[in-house]
Formats: C-alpha cells, sequence, structure tokens
C-alpha cells in the first residue's frame, strides 16, 4: 500500500512542478522570461463618474498621458512572453527592478510590498476547467498607485475579471465613482471569489467519492482520493499567504487605501476566511475517505474470505467421501473392503449421502448468519 501511494505521489504531484524559482547567486532584479509565456497584450480602461474609455494599448508609452489625469485608469498586461514590453511598462510606472522581478517570475508567495509611491500586491487566482475536474491557476501582480491600477497576469485566456470589467464600462454600482483603491479591492475581491466555484467542485467530487468508496472501491478510487487532498493542499498554500496579504491592507495604513475601502477590504478578508474553512473541511472529508476506503477494501477482502471459507467448509467432507471412494480396493479379498462398491444403489447413496451433507452444512450456516452480506459480493469484481 506505502509502494502504492508513492507511485501516485510521482504522478500526481507531475502538475506541482512547473514552479519557477531563480538559482542560487541570480543577480537582483533577473527578469528570466519562460519560453512557452504568451506574448503580452494590453488593455486599458480610463473612467470617471460620468465616461469610459477602453481600448486595447500597443506601445507601452501610450498610457503615460492616462497617467497624468484625475481619471482612474486600468492598465491590464495579459501575457508575461516579451521582457522588451515589460522594461518598457517598468519605466513608464517608474517600478523599482525588484517588482518587475516579482511579477514575471510567476511563483512568488501571495505579499504586499509598500513603496514610496506605489503598493505592489501579489495574488493567485483560480479559475475552474471547462471539464468538471481541475482548475487553471496563474499569478496576478497588482501595481496601485493614487490614481490608477497595473494589473498583470500570465495568460490571457483565464482570468475571472470580467465581471470587474462590466461593472466599470456599464456604471454598475459605485466602482465609477470611488478611486483606484476601490478599483484594486473589486480586483481582489473577484480573484478570492472565483475560489468558491472550484471548492463547490470539489464537494461535488467528494460526495461522489463516498458513494464510490462504498460501493465500488478500487485502485483508481484511491488515486482520485489522493490526486484531491494535493490539489486542496495546493489550493490551501494559495489563500493562505493572501489572506495575510490582505489583512495587511487592512493594517498598515497606507495612505493610497482610504479608510472606507478598507471597510470593504475587511469583508474580502472574512471571505479568504471563507475560503481556508471550506478548503480544511474538504480536506478533513478527503482523509476521511481514505481511511472509508482501507476499512472497504478490507471488509469486502473479509466477505470474500468468508464466502471463501464457507464454500470450503462445505466441500471439504464431499471431497474426504470422494478421496475414500476414489481408493483401490478389492471385495473380493475381504468384506470390509467396500462392500457397497457392489451394491446395485451404491453409487446414488454416495451421491445423495454428499448432497445431504452439503444441505445440512448450508443450513447450519444460514442458521449462524454467515450468509447475510454475501449478495453484496461481486465474484468477478477485483478487489
Amino acid at each position: 500500500m506505502a509502494r502504492k501511494l508513492r507511485q501516485i505521489s510521482k504522478v500526481v504531484s507531475k502538475s506541482y512542478e512547473d514552479e519557477y524559482y531563480h538559482h542560487p547567486g541570480t543577480i537582483p532584479g533577473t527578469i528570466i522570461i519562460s519560453t512557452d509565456a504568451s506574448p503580452p497584450q494590453i488593455d486599458l480602461i480610463d473612467y470617471h463618474a460620468s465616461d469610459v474609455i477602453r481600448k486595447k494599448v500597443t506601445l507601452p508609452e501610450e498610457v503615460a498621458i492616462y497617467l497624468e489625469t484625475e481619471s482612474v485608469s486600468w492598465v491590464e498586461v495579459l501575457g508575461l512572453g516579451d521582457e522588451e514590453i515589460l522594461q518598457r511598462l517598468g519605466k513608464v510606472f517608474d517600478l523599482h527592478p525588484l517588482v518587475l522581478e516579482d511579477i514575471v517570475n510567476v511563483a512568488e508567495r501571495p505579499k504586499t510590498e509598500d513603496y514610496e509611491d506605489y503598493l505592489v500586491i501579489i495574488c493567485r487566482m483560480v479559475v475552474p476547467k471547462e471539464r468538471k475536474y481541475g482548475f487553471y491557476n496563474e499569478q496576478v501582480s497588482l501595481v496601485l498607485g493614487k490614481h490608477y491600477l497595473l494589473t498583470v497576469q500570465e495568460e490571457p485566456e483565464h482570468d475571472c475579471l470580467e465581471g470587474v470589467r462590466a461593472r466599470i464600462c456599464n456604471n454598475k454600482g459605485i466602482i465609477r465613482k470611488r478611486g483606484a483603491d476601490y478599483l484594486a479591492y473589486a480586483v481582489l475581491d473577484a480573484i478570492v471569489d472565483g475560489f468558491f466555484p472550484v471548492l463547490e467542485r470539489y464537494g461535488e467530487r467528494i460526495e461522489e467519492l463516498e458513494e464510490e468508496v462504498i460501493v465500488n472501491p478500487s485502485q483508481q478510487t484511491l488515486h482520485k482520493i489522493y490526486k484531491i487532498r494535493r490539489e486542496l493542499l495546493q489550493l490551501r498554500r494559495y489563500i493562505w499567504p493572501q489572506r495575510d496579504a490582505i489583512n495587511s491592507l487592512i493594517r498598515d495604513g497606507n495612505e493610497l487605501i482610504s479608510e472606507e475601502v478598507r471597510i470593504y477590504l475587511r469583508d474580502c478578508y472574512d471571505h479568504t476566511v471563507q475560503v481556508m474553512d471550506m478548503i480544511e473541511t474538504y480536506r478533513e472529508l478527503a482523509s476521511g475517505l481514505m481511511d472509508v476506503y482501507l476499512s472497504a477494501v478490507s471488509n469486502r477482502m473479509n466477505e470474500v474470505m468468508k464466502f471463501l471459507t464457507v464454500i470450503s467448509s462445505i466441500f471439504i467432507p464431499l471431497t474426504f467421501i470422494a478421496g475414500i471412494y476414489g481408493m483401490n480396493f478389492n471385495s473380493e479379498k475381504s468384506p470390509f473392503n467396500m462392500p457397497e462398491l457392489n451394491w446395485y444403489w451404491g453409487y446414488p447413496i454416495c451421491l445423495a449421502f454428499m448432497a445431504a451433507i452439503a444441505f445440512l452444512l448450508v443450513f447450519i450456516f444460514w442458521q449462524r448468519g454467515w450468509f447475510k452480506n454475501f449478495s453484496s459480493i461481486n465474484p468477478d469484481q477485483k478487489i
């Protein structure tokens, strides 16, 4: 069993070995672009209470004129596949080299860092896959200034921020009446809320596995349970520091975040706590499923052994009788050498006697309740 668990662990952990870390001794601020990174797309949403502008930007320098106005500018960078564009964006927003390094090197732990003119927030975003199981995850970096918000994502295909964009463009709620700090809160809240659809699917998977563990446990069931436990651990690793990062935004009292927005951040913090509770609950259920699986396999094995024992007990006396009559005796030499071999009804009497013994044993076993659980055993099923 331990060997099987190690093999399953190797298979499941392959999807979690793709994270990147610098080699020891790398110069601080070094940017290394992954070969399979998507080319960056730059989208701009500039808005105030009465108007909104949404456009795609070709050159990073085009956003500079919007940063000088009093309106709120949301600059979205989708993709990390071009170092030159990222360096030019860093110059436009006057970003420290270490900030660019944190943005590009996507294995960063969720955190917040306070610079003089801007605030950097690193977080993880998860989005459920189209199929029933699994999720996409990527790093989202937020740079909050007085009148702007810069967000950088790994991939353009999957995110959970379309609702925030729609609220700005359709003037829903109060988002266009607030500043960049409220926009940062809205983005963080959407990212945290994105965990709930993923966790709902895990709840459904665990319910399905509960039935499978009881009705039809197999090695594939063990693989599913172990995979769920690893994925829940991954989600926990994402949300735990993210909760601390949001809490630091509430406590540290940065001037870029107003007191009103801190109240909203408290609600976002409550959501992270709720996500943590759900993850811990599902992890406990998954651990319980492992125990139930081992018990179910053991019980089924006991039932099979019990079934085989009953069959063996029935056939042991029959085999004994058949073995005696299978020996070679000459009844002409002695009257004690099986005289019934010469009886006219000897063969039918022997068969009837053997059948009577079998029915008697079955009746005794049935009276003791040994046949109660045999109906649930499928002889063709692999244990």
